[in-house]
């Protein structure tokens, strides 16, 4: 085989693109802020309030407003030390030019300025500046106000003297409008900033965030305020659930330069809410300062319930699992020089990490059991009746992982599957009651629609454990259908749809079965909704026949849209449907089915977002009555069509 040659395209030094500077964060912000889409855009946020949030740790700070503007640009304003104006003289310039047009500047690097500091890259305010159609800040410091403009990274003029304050006035205010030209999306969601906001308010004790919206319209504020820190944090997560002993248990110091803060406290339900932080940056998929805190939490209860006879001689220990039961825990570590693993950053890898950790909690928590003997009883007797569900658990599964290999992975009988064996080409609809499941069978594509359809109300898992759920026929039919396995068995690769598709009538029941299926699948197959397999259905909710025409509507609005365009006369049949029985199979798939007219939801989760995705599980399907009616109150106004 000949060599190949291509005269005209050169590859040799002088071929290779040095991008220098900010130019290379605009020609590649993915590197730098994640995406440039609406992720990216609110990250630019959390960069130049992590500059303020570490004045507050350094103890300069103890107000940080965050405001969107009428135009959607953002203003970001505090009262710490106001970053130094003076001349850097390696650079020859001003250090607040510096810090906003030099990439890795800042007085985060070389150890010198502060101690730990927020955020993880600390690329903050010159790649913000890099990815702004415009920028400008405003100094407070010793008597003066000095302000400098950007446009697209670039000053437009000297930094100069504005005007004078008093003397004791300081701080930073950024101004910034996202380019653009490089973001996909430009609009500010509100409730994303507070979410993140509220988290670095419990994460940074003592500080005060107000955040605030001056949109036409959307006009509102908040302050996030927690003197008692990640402890509040604890109660915020578990206001809906009954906790199981008084007061959050709460160990905090300092080992091998790590500081470590953990708060916890369990409660009535069967979930394991444990969120970690490295520098107030989530860490999804946790790290060794998980594994420290997991580490010293298993050996500390297992040693107390050893020595008090709660745990006999020829008993087993107690695992993690069973320790955690219904546990919401906040770990919180600053540390001088953060190592991230894996793909997308979210996991710690420093050692020290797990070490420190591991040592602060054995430590207090040892300490704390001995003083509160009832909720350390309270819980150890939590963790032993975890202990035995898990045993009859297994044993439930593994009856089921036999009974398996004996039929050869047969499936429920219920399944009516497709013949395509690729699950790239192949999706499952769920189907609440026997007559929609059947419309479903007739109307589907056999090749590539598999129907699953549920007889009665699926389990409330938020309610049950494992061995309950286990044990239900409608869960069970589910997990055979995906052959994923659930918790500890789950395995993508083994998924045989690639679209699992969530389909109920347009009413109350029909929303309430659909969150009890997507509570099911958080719980137990988080990783399905997470890679994007699950979605919802959206049937019509109302068939419009004129002259023998027929058009289909899924919402109010597109039917008075329909009706403004074909003309509202007595000529026109609506039918207002009930739910999917009411459809004949040819409508069922013209309408909801066919891969090419229908409307699908994707259901997605945020890692950003977890611990509020938590709180809307619990609100929803917790025994609370009270937070439910408030939380429907208020997201009301998001949701149409529901029959009551």
């Amino acid at each position: 085989m000949g060599t190949m040659t291509n005269t005209n395209a050169e590859y040799g030094a002088d071929q290779i693109q040095i991008l220098e500077g900010l130019e290379a964060v605009r020609k590649r912000p993915g590197m730098y802020i994640g995406s440039t889409s609406s992720r990216g855009l609110h990250h630019l946020v959390y960069e130049i309030v992590d500059n303020s949030i570490d004045e507050a740790l350094a103890g300069y700070c103890d107000t940080i407003e965050v405001c969107i503007l009428k135009d959607n640009c953002i203003q970001v304003t505090d009262n710490g030390r106001g970053i130094p104006v003076g001349i850097n003289h390696k650079a020859g310039l001003p250090a607040v030019e510096v810090v906003f047009t030099v990439l890795h500047a800042g007085g985060k690097f070389g150890g010198g300025g502060y101690k730990v500091s927020g955020g993880l890259h600390g690329v903050g305010a010159s790649v913000v500046n890099a990815l702004s159609k415009w920028l400008e800040v405003e100094i407070r410091h010793e008597g003066k106000i000095y302000q400098q403009r950007y446009e697209r990274g670039n000053s437009t003029s000297p930094l100069k003297v504005a005007g004078e304050c008093g003397k004791e006035e300081t701080g930073t205010k950024v101004v910034f409008c996202p380019d653009g030209e490089i973001f996909e999306e430009t609009v500010y969601e509100y409730s994303v900033l507070r979410q993140r906001l509220r988290e670095m308010a419990f994460l940074t004790r003592g500080v005060r965030i107000k955040l605030s919206d001056e949109r036409e319209g959307m006009e509102r504020e908040e302050e996030f305020h927690y003197e008692g820190g990640i402890r509040e944090f604890v109660t915020y997560l578990n206001k809906n659930k009954e906790a199981l002993y008084e007061n959050v248990i709460y160990c905090e110091g300092e080992k091998d330069g790590v500081y470590v803060e953990v708060a916890m406290q369990h409660n009535d339900s069967y979930n394991d809410a444990t969120y970690s932080f490295v520098n107030n940056i989530t860490t999804p998929e946790g790290g060794t300062h998980l594994a420290g805190f997991r580490n010293a939490l298993t050996k500390t209860f297992n040693a107390y319930a050893k020595a008090n006879k709660i745990l006999k001689e020829n008993d087993a220990t107690l695992s993690g699992e069973d320790i955690r039961e219904g546990m919401t825990a906040i770990v919180s570590i600053k540390i001088q020089e953060p190592q991230f693993e894996g793909q997308t950053k979210q996991k710690l890898g420093n050692s020290e990490a797990r070490g420190a950790v591991d040592s602060v909690v054995s430590e207090q928590l040892t300490y704390f059991l001995e003083q509160n003997p009832a909720v350390a009883k309270a819980i150890c007797e939590k963790s032993l009746l975890a202990q035995r569900a898990r045993e009859a658990a297994r044993k439930a599964r593994d009856l089921t992982r036999r009974k398996t290999a004996l039929e050869n992975t047969s499936l429920p009988g219920k399944l009516a599957d497709c013949s395509d064996k690729d699950p790239k080409n192949c999706e499952i609809f769920i189907v609440e009651g026997d007559s929609a499941g059947g419309s479903a069978k007739t109307a589907r594509s056999r090749a590539t629609q598999a129907i699953l359809p549920l007889r009665g109300k699926i389990l409330n898992v938020e309610k049950a454990r494992l061995d309950k759920i286990y044990g239900n026929a409608e869960i069970k039919a589910m997990i055979t259908a995906f052959g994923t396995g659930i918790h500890e068995d789950f395995d993508i690769s083994k998924l045989r749809y690639h679209k699992i598709i969530i389909m109920t009538d347009a009413d109350v029941d029909g929303a309430h079965i659909s969150t009890l299926m997507l509570t099911f699948m958080y719980r137990f197959m988080p990783e399905l909704i997470k890679q994007g397999y699950v979605y919802l259905a959206k049937p019509p909710l109302y068939k419009i026949e004129k002259n023998k025409k027929v058009w289909y509507a899924y919402d109010d609005i597109e039917l008075n849209r329909i009706l403004a365009e074909i003309g509202r006369d007595g000529n026109n049949k609506i039918q207002r449907y009930k739910g999917l029985g009411e459809m004949d199979p040819e409508q069922l798939w013209e309408t909801t089915m066919d891969p090419d007219t229908r409307i699908l939801e994707r259901v997605t989760i945020n890692d950003e977002t977890a611990s509020e995705i938590d709180i809307t599980f619990t609100t929803l399907m917790g025994d609370k009555v009270e937070p439910r009616r408030e939380f429907i109150e208020a997201n009301a106004k998001f949701v149409q069509n529901l029959d009551v």
